[in-house]
């Protein structure tokens, strides 16, 4: 069984890979929903692509609190932390945006 040491050992040990695969997946997953919700795709999957960007912004949000927690505070971990926080913010304003605009076109259908 894998306990929380054990994957924080693994996080730092693996960091630029981690990083590597993290900062452009966050970045095109929240893209994607950026633009499925830009181009009216059904909200099913603007939630799907968010739940999908939201999962790589909290594993950054880990990854970053395992550098916190044994004293790592650096610039990249910073820059890190915004970057995710800012793609869980903007997947979360698209779906809000989203319903906004669907129940507007509601009405006036």
């Amino acid at each position: 069984m894998l306990d929380f040491h054990t994957l924080a050992e693994f996080s730092r040990a693996n960091c630029v890979s981690i990083c590597a695969f993290l900062v452009p997946a966050n970045l095109l997953a929240t893209l994607s929903t950026i633009i499925l919700t830009v181009i009216h795709r059904p909200s099913h999957q603007v939630w799907q692509s968010a739940g999908i960007a939201s999962i790589f912004a909290l594993i950054m949000v880990w990854h970053v609190y395992t550098w916190f927690a044994v004293g790592v505070v650096m610039l990249p971990t910073y820059i890190l932390l915004c970057l995710a926080i800012t793609c869980l913010f903007t997947n979360l304003a698209t779906i809000l945006w989203q319903r906004h605009w669907v129940k507007r076109l509601k009405f006036e259908v």
